[in-house]
């Protein structure tokens, strides 16, 4: 299958699951809701590249407040460029 085909079917597949989710917090329906934010984060990482080793480095530097939310403070240590964070 052609990588642009397997793109857009993912974006696409985001894109629902997204509107699902919305639905389900707008109907109270938290807990289920929360549960299909894991299936959008793999959709997400599987659309930009990002292997679970990625994710878990991303993971202990937020918890050893080595990344720091304002972009213009200086990190403890380099941020790998292949961990941008993408919205």
């Amino acid at each position: 299958m052609p990588v642009t085909n397997v793109e857009e079917r993912l974006l696409s597949l985001l894109a629902s699951l997204e509107e699902c989710q919305s639905l389900l917090f707008d109907q109270g329906v938290e807990e289920i809701a929360k549960l299909l934010s894991l299936a959008i984060l793999e959709v997400r990482m599987e659309l930009h590249s990002i292997t679970d080793s990625d994710l878990k480095a991303l993971c202990d530097m937020i918890a050893s407040n080595e990344l720091r939310l304002d972009p213009q403070a200086p990190l403890a240590r380099p941020f790998p460029p292949h961990l941008k964070l993408v919205k």
